[in-house]
C-alpha cells in the first residue's frame, strides 16, 4: 500500500506502517553515517547532548557527492544500514522512530525497533541522483570535519522508501527469503 507521512514520524504513523508498505516522506530528516554514529555516541558517553534531537525523528544512512549548480545536495543513495547496527539500538532507545538504509539489521536492532515502535525503511540502492530530486534542501548542522558524513538536516518531499521493519518487528527481508525457499 502507498502512504504519504509527513516527518518527523508520529507514534501513530509508525505504529500503522506494515512491512512492505510504498511510503513517501515529507518533512525533515537527518543524515549519519558510521563516523558521525561514533561521535554521537561518544557525545552520550560524555553526558553531552546530541547535535540534534533524535525523538521522533528519522536517520538516513547517507553520504552525497557533491551538489552541482543550483542544486542543494548532489546523488543521494543509501548506504550499507548494518555499520550502523552497533549504535543504533541507542538511539532508538533515545526516541529515533525510524532509519533508513539498505541491507540487514542485527536482532539486536530488530528489538529495538520493537521495543521502541519504531520502523526501519530502505531506499533503493543505485537510484542517488533520483533520490537526490526529493531533497529540497539540505544543510550541514555538525561534524563538517567528516565531509560527506558531517549530520546534515535535510527537507524531502515525496521522499520515496519501502518500510522494511515495521513496529512489530516483521521483516521484508526474511519474508522474501521463505518466499524463495518455497519456489
Amino acid at each position: 500500500m502507498d502512504k504519504k507521512i509527513n516527518v518527523p514520524l508520529s507514534k501513530e504513523d509508525a505504529a500503522n506502517l506494515r512491512t512492505g508498505d510504498y511510503v513517501y516522506l515529507t518533512g525533515t530528516v537527518y543524515t549519519a553515517r558510521d563516523a558521525a554514529h561514533k561521535r554521537m555516541a561518544e557525545a552520550l558517553e560524555k553526558g553531552e547532548d546530541l547535535p540534534f534531537d533524535v525523538n521522533g525523528n528519522v536517520i538516513y544512512y547517507m553520504g552525497p557527492s557533491p551538489a552541482r549548480e543550483g542544486r542543494p545536495i548532489g546523488s543521494a543513495g543509501p548506504t550499507t544500514a548494518g555499520r550502523m547496527d552497533p549504535y543504533a539500538p541507542k538511539l532508538l532507545d533515545l526516541g529515533l522512530r525510524g532509519m533508513i538504509g539498505k541491507g540487514r539489521r542485527t536482532k539486536e536492532v530488530v528489538d529495538a525497533v520493537v521495543r521502541n515502535k519504531a520502523v526501519y525503511f530502505a531506499a533503493v540502492g543505485g537510484a542517488g541522483a533520483l533520490l537526490s530530486q526529493c531533497i529540497k534542501s539540505s544543510e550541514v548542522i555538525a561534524y563538517d570535519d567528516l565531509g560527506a558524513e558531517a549530520i546534515r538536516k535535510l527537507y524531502v518531499e515525496n521522499f520515496p522508501v519501502i518500510v522494511v521493519i515495521d513496529s512489530e518487528g516483521t521483516n521484508l527481508y526474511d519474508l522474501a527469503l521463505e518466499k524463495y525457499k518455497k519456489l
